[in-house]
Parts: structure tokens; C-alpha cells; sequence
């Protein structure tokens, strides 16, 4: 299966759809009633169908999980319990759009939460800015998302797309002589995020040497990455540095194998997050030394995160908890933080909201988030890596879950 993404160029049906929907910030909406007993009620989008929707329902879950702890510990200010309302995208931009302008005008949502990827949280978050309502979404990371001079849109994980990779850029460049990869491949997805994180590693690994031998994009359209393996391996790079989404990493590590190439090192951007999903689609065999950026892991000695394990285990099952659900729970803390502060979710003071959270720091699941004046995060990503059939930490130190790095795909233990 492939993960078909819709063009990252807004198209005309779906600014008309903002323009018309949103053209007025009018604030008369519902919460404006001070000390109303009413429920708080949020409002999301989410991808539950189409191409993003395995993720898209990890988020649903963590913002259910969010849901549940808040009102068992009474609401989220004034005794008011909450009570999140959840829309379908489809991974489509135009009905992200619709879904968004609805939420504010008919369902009259007091609060919003963000929708999964860069792709739907660029439109989406347009909408939130022409109403002047806070935004903070749990999974969109592409730079442009915060060069737009936007106000109300907020990253809740540590770092935009283009410095996840850092840490693991970082430890390639300590690597020894006899280790350290004299030549990289870049593949990627057409992708607002993949590209910037590959962009991010390529930076660091140039100008220390590290030879650039094939770089290229394939569109989201992709179903068989043969020839593209095929291409790589017929450079022979000691370092492969794969962006991807779900499927497409997948595919492209199972072309690999087709193809009978295995480079020292590789890394992938977002499919080896995805734990039994990943290892079961390439077999747990080639998962070995696979190295990716992660926000979150079940371990993290982080402010609630065992509190949120729990329940989302009594909740949705004794497996493993995806990182996205972790994300989406992490999003909800931040409004939440930004809430209790302003101690208001009147729609005339959602501007205070905004302006609260660009000079404090909030402890999450995930960490301390913090932000500059364009919403993007300021910190640093972990870097997770497959070691004996099982997602572990390992970088930064004080993080980590293993002990060691594997030091070559597939083989030796550093």
C-alpha cells in the first residue's frame, strides 16, 4: 500500500473555501458565557479515512485519552468538563477546510486542536488564523507552516522538520574514520515534511565531506520503488537517508532487499515509528540498525507520560503506544496550559492564549515545549533506532533506552 498524498499547492476551491467560510474573525461565537457549567467543547479534523488514516486515528486516540484524564480530575477550568467533537478529513485539503470552518461556525466549538501532517495543517491552520482562534497541531513540521507571519498556530512536538535529524547528523559526523560514511543517498517523497528533514541531515554531512551520490524525488503517487533501489544501489552509498511517510518507507525497503543492496547506515523519516507495522511490512530481519527521529517513547521519565501510558493501554489495549497518540495527548496539554493560564476560552481572548504560550514554557508528555514568535519549536528530537526486533532511544544520551548504537545496518553493535 501507498500512501497518495494530495498536492501541497493550495488550489483555488480551497482558498475560496477559507475566504468564504472565514473572511471575518467575529468572535461571537460560543464561549463567550463566563462561568457557564456547559462542557468546553473542542474541535478537531482528523485524516480517520483515506491515506493518513492510520496515524489520523493514533491521534484520535491520544486526544481521547486527554479527554478521559481531564475529566476525571474535574475539567479543564471552572468544574467545566470537555468534550472534543472529531471530524473526518479524508487526507483531503479542501475537506480539512470545510471541516475546520464548520467546527467554528455551526458546531461553535470554544476550542480547536489540530489535524495530522503538514499537508492538512496548511490549510487548516489558515482557517484558525482568519478567525483569530488558537491552533496548536500535533504533527506538522514543515518550515513554511511558520513563515507565513501567522499568530495562532503552535507546534507541539521539539522541532520543525528540517532539525530533526540533527542529532543523528551529529553522531555521523563523530563516527571514527573507519566508520564514518564517505558517501550518502537522499530519496525521498514529494513531501513539505520528508524534504526538510533530509535537507536538515544533508546540510550538516556536506560540507564535512560526506560526498552527495544521488539525490531525487518521486512523487506521492509511487507504488513500486524498484527502479528507484535500483538506482541507489547503483551508486553504492555507504549512507542511505530515506524521507518518507508509512507505506512508501516500506516499499522502499523491501525494494532494497529485491534489489540486494544494504548500505552501512540508513535512516528513514517517519515508517519506522510506526513499531509492529514497520517490522511486520520489511520482516523484523531488516529492521536491525534502522535509525529515525521520534517525539516520544513510552520510557520517558517525562512530567505525566506513565499517568498517560496507562490510561491509554486501559484504553485502547495492551500494545504499544504510537507515537502520534502521544503527540495528539502532548497538543492537548499545551491548550490546555495556555487555557488554565488565561483562565478563559473566550473567543474574544484567544489572542491571549497565543500570546501566553510564545512566552512560557509548558511540561508535556513529550518534554518542556517551548516556542519562538512563529510557533515553531525549540528543541531537540530523539533519535530512535531498531535493535533486536524493537524500537529503542538512543540519542541524546540522557534520553536513551539502549545502552548502544548500532553502528552498521544490520550488523555490528557500537
Amino acid at each position: 500500500m501507498v500512501r497518495r498524498i494530495a498536492p501541497v499547492v493550495f488550489v483555488a476551491a480551497v482558498l475560496a473555501a477559507v475566504a468564504a467560510g472565514c473572511g471575518s474573525s467575529d468572535s461571537s461565537g460560543s464561549g463567550g458565557a463566563a462561568k457557564s457549567s456547559a462542557p468546553i467543547k473542542i474541535g478537531a479534523s482528523l485524516p480517520l479515512t483515506g491515506e493518513f488514516s492510520e496515524p489520523g486515528k493514533a491521534a484520535r486516540e491520544g486526544y481521547k485519552v486527554w479527554e478521559a484524564m481531564t475529566n476525571e480530575k474535574g475539567g479543564l477550568i471552572d468544574g467545566r468538563k470537555v468534550s472534543i467533537v472529531i471530524k473526518d478529513d479524508a487526507s483531503s485539503q479542501n475537506t480539512v477546510v470545510s471541516d475546520y470552518t464548520s467546527l467554528i461556525s455551526r458546531d461553535k466549538v470554544d476550542l480547536l486542536l489540530g489535524t495530522f501532517s503538514s499537508l492538512l495543517n496548511l490549510p487548516a491552520s489558515t482557517v484558525a488564523e482568519r478567525n483569530r482562534m488558537l491552533y496548536v497541531e500535533p504533527a506538522g513540521g514543515a518550515p513554511e507552516i511558520f513563515q507565513r507571519g501567522y499568530k495562532m498556530i503552535f507546534f507541539a512536538q521539539q522541532a520543525t522538520a528540517d532539525h530533526q535529524g540533527d542529532l543523528f547528523a551529529d553522531w555521523v559526523l563523530k563516527l571514527p574514520p573507519d566508520k564514518r560514511p564517505k558517501t550518502a543517498a537522499y530519496p525521498t517523497l514529494d513531501d513539505p515534511f520528508a524534504i526538510p528533514v533530509l535537507e536538515g541531515i544533508r546540510a550538516k554531512l556536506e560540507p564535512a565531506g560526506i560526498k552527495t551520490v544521488y539525490a531525487n524525488k518521486y512523487p506521492a503517487d509511487t507504488n513500486n520503488f524498484d527502479a528507484i533501489a535500483s538506482a541507489v544501489k547503483s551508486k553504492q552509498p555507504d549512507l542511505v537517508v530515506h524521507g518518507a511517510t508509512f507505506a512508501d518507507g516500506v516499499g522502499f525497503m523491501r525494494a532494497l532487499k529485491k534489489v540486494n543492496f544494504t548500505p552501512k547506515i540508513i535512516f528513514e523519516t517517519s515508517a519506522p515509528s510506526f513499531g509492529d507495522q514497520y517490522s511486520k511490512g520489511i520482516g523484523v530481519d531488516r529492521t536491525e540498525g534502522v535509525f529515525y527521529a521520534v517525539s516520544h517513547t513510552e520510557e520517558a521519565q517525562t512530567p505525566g507520560n506513565s499517568a498517560f501510558v496507562a490510561k491509554y493501554k486501559q484504553m485502547f489495549g495492551d500494545h504499544p503506544v504510537p507515537e502520534d497518540a502521544a503527540d495528539a495527548f502532548a497538543t492537548a496539554e499545551v491548550m490546555a496550559a495556555a487555557v488554565k493560564a488565561v483562565g478563559s476560552v473566550d473567543r474574544q481572548k484567544q489572542p491571549q492564549l497565543a500570546d501566553w504560550l510564545r512566552g512560557h514554557s509548558v511540561d508535556t508528555i513529550l518534554g518542556p515545549l517551548k516556542w519562538d514568535k512563529t510557533g515553531a519549536p525549540q528543541g531537540q528530537f530523539l533519535i530512535g533506532q531498531w535493535q533486536n526486533g524493537k524500537t529503542e532511544v538512543v540519542l541524546p544520551k540522557d534520553a536513551a533506552t539502549s545502552d548502544k548504537i548500532v553502528a552498521t545496518y544490520g550488523g555490528a553493535a557500537n
